[in-house]
């Protein structure tokens, strides 16, 4: 027992970083318990532990008195003095009552007691190493997996879980390789100990990997105001500079790449989409889809929702696999995004225009006039041959667009601003 408990030091405190008074005191709690079970008629019971030899002792108090009568609660003066030469009746002395079997007792008690007090041991040191690193990225090696494809990865002195819903289903890990993940939390397991869990699919992974690259965002020069994710796929953050000098997206771009292509390849070729912030949703959307120019951009009334209308070849890419880029957008920009192609606008918009022109409704034969437009845009519709509403709304936007002064896209305002009117 006594090199079993040295060598159970010596590993604790070497690869767990749990000191060794630690662990002696939770073995002389729990010695303590057995031992009151199996010595009876004790005062003042302790244990010690070498910590060096590994050695038990079990000790009590006895009374110095002339003459025994309690055998268990005192002791003779002269059994006494043959261990302390100066103690006189009235003292109390410590009595190393150790039985001859206490060592079994001692390995029994351990294998039940010990793994629990030392369980709290180890959680104390992952608190203390590990409760101030929230949110930082650490390595480790995947030790082996369990429960389907969660991984349990060496840290050194602890292990760490991650969990299969925290990485990506496109990363696989084989037991010996190397993982960098963010430090997600510290928590309490059901058995009394603590375990830390780590991530790569959280947003945050994704900007520590930014700080670690970019000098820019570490001393505060760019900030990253907003950054949203589908891990494996893309990551879109929008960044913002508080030093005109400094490009924003440049400077986490880095030359020729090199900042972002080192993220991208940590991420298994993640795309990343880095873009200016403003405050203003609607251009934030616009600086997202940039090169692609919308249609038409259109806010909801109850401001929660932009319909997005786009060239029929852009339809694929804004709205992006499984819906993901528009998803993405709408996270980015706290909105929902509803996207349709510029060929079903435009037949919707037609088959609205002609179901108004078909009313009987005298206002359409009026004199022109269209609510927000320019007197000069008007004038010129009326010299076109278009000088009532029904006429407008009877034409298609090619039509309208052969007079001079109206373009195709002024001709599409002009009927969407009469269509709105009208509904």
């Amino acid at each position: 027992m006594n090199k079993d408990l040295v060598a159970i030091f010596e590993y604790l405190e070497r690869e767990k970083g749990i000191k060794r008074d630690i662990i002696t005191g939770a073995i002389e709690e729990a010695l303590r318990a057995a031992a009151r079970k199996s010595i009876t008629g004790l005062v003042n019971l302790s244990i010690k532990i070498n910590p060096k030899t590994g050695v038990i002792d079990v000790i009590v108090q006895k009374e110095v008195v002339d003459k025994v009568t309690m055998a268990d609660e005192e002791i003779s003066l002269i059994q006494a003095q043959e261990l302390y030469p100066d103690c006189a009746i009235g003292d109390w002395v410590d009595i190393n009552v150790t039985p001859g079997d206490f060592g079994r007792i001692a390995a029994q008690t351990a294998k039940q007691v010990i793994s629990q007090k030392l369980r709290v041991a180890e959680r104390d040191v992952i608190y203390e190493e590990y409760r101030h690193r929230i949110n930082e990225i650490i390595s480790g090696t995947v030790k082996r997996t369990i429960r389907g494809s969660t991984l349990i990865v060496d840290l050194g002195k602890v292990e760490g879980i991650l969990p299969d819903r925290f990485y990506p289903k496109t990363e696989q890990y084989q037991v010996g390789d190397r993982v960098q993940a963010l430090l997600y939390e510290v928590k309490d397991t059901d058995n009394g100990g603590a375990e830390v869990v780590l991530s790569r699919s959280h947003p945050a992974f994704v900007e520590q990997l930014f700080l670690l690259e970019v000098p820019e965002l570490k001393d505060g020069t760019i900030t990253i105001e907003r950054i949203v994710r589908d891990a494996g796929y893309r990551t879109k953050l929008a960044v913002k500079s508080c030093d005109m000098k400094v490009d924003p997206v440049g400077a986490c771009v880095g030359v020729r790449g090199t900042r972002v292509k080192n993220i991208i390849r940590e991420l298994n070729n993640e795309k990343i989409d880095i873009i200016p912030y403003t405050d203003d949703p609607i251009k934030l959307l616009k600086n997202a889809l940039s090169p692609i120019e919308p249609k038409r951009l259109n806010l909801s009334e109850d401001g929660r929702t932009v319909f997005l209308v786009v060239e029929d070849e852009f339809y694929p890419t804004v709205l992006g696999k499984r819906g993901m880029n528009a998803r993405l957008n709408g996270e980015l920009i706290g909105l929902e995004i509803q996207v349709q192609k510029a060929s079903d606008y435009q037949a919707a918009s037609t088959l609205e225009r002609e179901k108004i022109a078909t009313l009987d409704n005298p206002e359409l034969d009026e004199e022109l006039a269209i609510e927000g437009m320019s007197p000069l845009i008007i004038q010129s519709l009326i010299s076109g041959g278009y000088d009532t509403l029904r006429k407008i709304l009877s034409a298609t936007p090619k039509e309208l667009a052969v007079i001079p002064e109206i373009s195709l896209d002024m001709a599409d305002k002009i009927l969407e601003q009469i269509r709105k009117t009208r509904m």
